[in-house]
């Protein structure tokens, strides 16, 4: 598989190591405007790209990729106010793109998990929700992708719970809070928590590498390939 790299931070760098680890080939690597002008014939051999860039960048490197019918998998965060205008983008190219608040596969099940929890917890008032998340200090977006997607997550299935805020805010019977923490080199913690008078009851996953984002980036790519035109959430790549 032909594969160019849009984006070449830590995570780019995990992306190609796993790629060629798996026998891929890396046909272009682009992490600039500079890189684009460079690389745009390059670019366009690609069987499929792989985005790990920044939430500036995202989005044009998606418009980019429709128009030169390369499918997409977009690991970035932080760029979803502007899912209506890939989506439009996406229809009018025929493009393909996969993409996911987390490409973890452990994150995912996490995912599940936390849904099922709140729905029990909705049955249960004396239980407050909260959630925290905690990353490198060079992360752009805070609250992380993948804390929002928790968040809503709960949100859905508790019925007292009206909205989401980040801390600090007022904590209110209708507030979910959501904390987000940033230091060191974490790659990623996220911790669901449900507190109560009489006790607590906690979720957490702890990423101990970025190769677990790597390595879901990639098997969405080469899920991905094989695909129709569409745009599909990272969770339909996988069977859980």
């Amino acid at each position: 598989m032909k594969v160019a790299i849009l984006g070449y931070g830590k995570m780019g760098h995990m992306v190609e190591k796993v790629l060629r680890g798996r026998g891929h080939e890396v046909v272009a690597v682009i992490d600039n405007d500079a890189d684009w002008q460079r690389l745009d014939g390059e670019f366009r051999q690609a069987e499929v790209a792989i985005d790990f860039s920044e939430p500036s960048a995202a989005v044009p490197n998606m418009l980019r990729a429709f128009e030169a019918k390369v499918p997409v998998v977009v690991g970035t965060t932080g760029w979803l106010d502007r899912l209506e205008e890939v989506r439009k983008a996406c229809a009018s190219h025929c493009g393909r793109l996969v993409y996911g608040s987390n490409f973890s596969i452990g994150v995912n099940i996490f995912f599940k998990v936390n849904q099922l929890l709140a729905k029990m917890m909705n049955a249960q008032p004396r239980y407050q929700a909260s959630v925290e998340e905690t990353h490198h200090i060079h992360k752009k977006d805070a609250p992380s992708g993948t804390a929002i997607h928790i968040a809503e997550d709960i949100l859905r299935e508790v019925d007292a719970l009206q909205e989401w805020r980040l801390t600090p805010c007022d904590h209110t019977r209708v507030t979910l809070p959501v904390t987000a923490v940033r230091e060191g080199e974490v790659p990623g913690t996220h911790v669901v928590t449900w507190d109560s008078p009489e006790d607590t009851l906690e979720i957490r996953h702890t990423a101990h590498s970025r190769e677990g984002f790597a390595r879901g980036a990639v098997h969405a790519a080469e899920w991905l390939v094989s695909q129709p035109s569409g745009i599909y959430p990272f969770e339909r790549t996988l069977t859980l």
